[in-house]
């Protein structure tokens, strides 16, 4: 399947070339072309989506920021995420690419919030026996990977590893610092290579490719919205393989509340168990330390994490994997105090919760 860009996905050179600089330069106009796009790609969504799903999609067409009511509609998701499970996936890949290169912010977010469907359902249909088609989504995921490319300009994704032997910033220095010529250089660790660009999606860059894609959802997260983060965290317990008891072995109490958490997909009734090499597996932990952590996600979303993140340690420990060991371990056992201190904060506040105290009980005797 080839994709072209569509009239109203055009490059903003070209519409920039065509633009007068009294429109380039009034807010109001670029607001009102924002609007527009977004009104004609929700337009041409309403198109391919069954007929009981257009109203609502017209209802978010009318808003004053449709690309962001579009964001944070759960019945929109479930729409599309059904039809993408369905056997109409291919036009509304085309539509996810389209959107994606009208290189609008906020349309680019309601892309992003599929990725953990798109490269759920991919993978999980890449290794089953019968595969079927999947060039929409290699499009879309080339097209994720060829914007990620872009933006990094050739240049590696580092970390700064703290270093004990220099003063914190934050604390007194016991010693005085040394001077700038023996001051050493600092710990870099390497979270990713250099992108090279990618024509198609090879064997042997499948799982970069895919984990580009996972990290442009990861570096957005905190702007996605809560089903979205709960689907990845549902393909993830069912890539590990959501089976084996040994995922409990860090808890002491065996009776936890995410244990039952669902993790089956509407066209997969039995999610299977596929290759994690560590392209996939380090983004898929940042997300799910996110899900796992974060103050504001909802405690379903905390949940479905803690159960993913302990699916893949026990799929570590089989496969021998220590950097995957290391970081789902440590993942759990930071869930593991989070869940005691909100326990112990429950106890103290039912503790210390005033009684009203009982009025002493007057009978009143007639004589």
């Amino acid at each position: 399947m080839e994709f072209h860009r569509s009239d109203s996905s055009s490059s903003p050179c070209s519409s920039a070339a065509t633009a007068t600089p009294q429109a380039q330069s009034d807010p109001m106009h670029s607001w009102w072309e924002s609007v527009s796009k977004a009104r004609s790609r929700i337009h041409a969504l309403a198109a391919l989506l069954p007929s009981s799903s257009s109203s609502s999609l017209a209802s978010l067409a009318d808003s004053d920021r449709p690309a962001l009511s579009l964001l944070s509609s759960p019945a929109a998701y479930d729409a599309l995420s059904a039809s993408l499970q369905g056997s109409h996936a291919a036009p509304l890949c085309h539509w996810l690419y389209d959107t994606f290169l009208s290189n609008d912010p906020h349309l680019r977010l309601v892309v992003l919030s599929f990725v953990p469907l798109l490269a759920g359902l991919y993978l999980s249909r890449l290794h089953s026996p019968d595969p079927p088609s999947l060039a929409g989504f290699e499009a879309l995921l080339l097209a994720l990977y060829a914007a990620e490319t872009k933006s990094r300009n050739g240049k590696p994704l580092l970390v700064t590893i703290p270093d004990l032997s220099h003063p914190s910033i934050y604390h007194a220095p016991l010693r005085k610092p040394q001077s700038q010529s023996q001051s050493q250089s600092p710990s870099l660790g390497l979270i990713s290579p250099p992108l090279e660009p990618q024509l198609g999606v090879k064997s042997t860059k499948r799982p970069t490719i895919v984990g580009v894609a996972l990290h442009s959802f990861f570096s957005q997260i905190s702007h996605m919205p809560a089903w979205s983060k709960l689907h990845f965290c549902q393909f993830a317990a069912a890539w590990a393989g959501a089976n084996c008891p040994c995922r409990n072995d860090l808890d002491l109490d065996q009776t936890l509340p995410f244990d039952n958490v669902n993790i089956l997909i509407r066209d997969d009734p039995q999610p299977q168990r596929i290759p994690l090499p560590w392209e996939i597996l380090q983004p898929s932990l940042r997300i799910l330390g996110h899900c796992l952590l974060g103050p504001l996600n909802s405690q379903d979303v905390k949940d479905a994490a803690a159960f993913a993140v302990r699916c893949l340690y026990a799929r570590a420990s089989h496969d021998l994997l220590p950097q995957a060991i290391l970081a789902t371990r440590s993942l759990i056992q930071l869930d593991v105090r989070a869940r005691e201190a909100a326990k112990d904060n429950a106890a103290s506040s039912n503790a210390n919760t005033p009684t009203k105290v009982k009025k002493p009980e007057i009978l009143l005797v007639s004589k």
